[in-house]
């Protein structure tokens, strides 16, 4: 069984069976067993058909495709000799009860998906870990993996790139839908260096919650923006893509707005920008390839050396400030996605679907 997700209509979702054909020699089935749900998640459904996640699982049904998600699953039957049943792995997965994937050579306790669909796409997202080995895994904090991990290692990326360029000389960084997971993420690793202030743009309703996570130094509605300084030079990271959230924090900004970056589409159905934006024009991140390019760097070990103390020191606050919301069943994986996509969706919640 598989929920399909109906494309640019991302709230609409339903549950659908999809035959299943024998292996063939190559591939193995996997059994989901758990899995995230995040506004980031929705970003995967706005950004589908610019980005390709729509191709990392396709749908046989024209106009509704198969939204990814992240977590794990089990191996239940193998034609591969490197890869048994039995094993478990954390991944992109589909919200299904299964999967069929084509893994590659195991390697340093992972392999990738080599199935001709996948290829040409983001390596980090074919890329399945074994547990047995995995540095960040921990059998009891299998749900806070499952739901912030994807979204660490991009805040993790986010705060690289801005330390690194000396936060472009801004003495503020400015965030949009600062009650995502993926921007109060990137908020906490920030603010931890103390190099700048951190101010986040929600709605009025997520204004207490935002708050109270203790990340910005202030928070601000999307309908007091007279609020943000204008006279101190700043970084607008957008993780909404609202294109009157962005013009309007341009307008005020202008001068003082040293960079601007794009990074997620949680407002998936508000209008885009039209066109040239007041000060320097939005630069698309796409984390896949800042990590292609640090581990290029660092090496492979490297990276997962520093991505996992980091992570090690994220994990706390992650299980401070959120409230797991553990559902059973794909019908419930639907409403929560459709939750999402509307808007419903409480931002203290962290939604997993359990399978097993």
């Amino acid at each position: 069984m598989d929920i399909l997700v109906k494309k640019g209509a991302l709230s609409h979702t339903r549950l659908a069976q999809i035959p299943q054909a024998p292996l063939s020699q190559g591939e193995a089935r996997l059994r989901v067993d758990l899995f995230s749900l995040t506004a980031n998640n929705v970003t995967y459904g706005a950004a589908g058909d610019q980005l390709g996640y729509w191709r990392f699982f396709p749908s046989p049904e024209e106009g509704w495709g198969r939204a990814p998600c992240w977590g794990f699953a089990t191996v239940s039957e193998s034609l591969v000799p490197e890869i048994r049943a039995g094993e478990r792995v954390y991944g992109f997965l589909p919200m299904s009860d299964q999967v069929v994937l084509g893994p590659g050579p195991r390697r340093n306790g992972a392999f990738s998906d080599t199935a001709p669909h996948r290829q040409g796409l983001a390596p980090v997202y074919n890329s399945y870990v074994f547990t047995s080995g995995d540095r960040l895994y921990a059998p009891d904090t299998e749900a806070l993996q499952a739901l912030f991990r994807p979204l660490f290692t991009t805040s993790f990326l986010i705060d690289d790139v801005m330390a690194e360029a000396g936060f472009f000389g801004a003495r503020q960084i400015v965030m949009s839908s600062a009650s995502s997971k993926t921007a109060y993420a990137a908020a906490e690793r920030l603010s931890a260096r103390r190099a700048v202030r951190v101010i986040g743009l929600t709605s009025p309703a997520n204004t207490a919650f935002t708050s109270g996570l203790g990340v910005y130094d202030s928070v601000l509605s999307y309908d007091g923006l007279e609020g943000l300084d204008a006279s101190e030079p700043a970084v607008f990271i957008d993780f909404a893509g609202n294109g009157q959230v962005r013009e309007a924090v341009h307008g005020r900004l202008e001068g003082a707005l040293r960079y601007s970056c794009a990074v997620g589409v949680t407002h998936w159905d508000a209008p885009r920008p039209g066109g040239p934006l007041r000060g320097p024009q939005p630069e698309m991140f796409f984390a896949p390839d800042v990590a292609r390019k640090r581990i290029a760097e660092w090496g492979l070990a490297g990276f997962a050396e520093r991505t996992g103390d980091a992570w090690d020191a994220f994990l706390p606050f992650a299980a401070r400030t959120t409230s797991l919301a553990e559902r059973h069943g794909l019908e419930a994986a639907g409403q929560v996605f459709s939750d999402l996509a509307s808007g419903r969706a409480r931002p203290a919640d962290g939604h997993v679907i359990r399978l097993d």
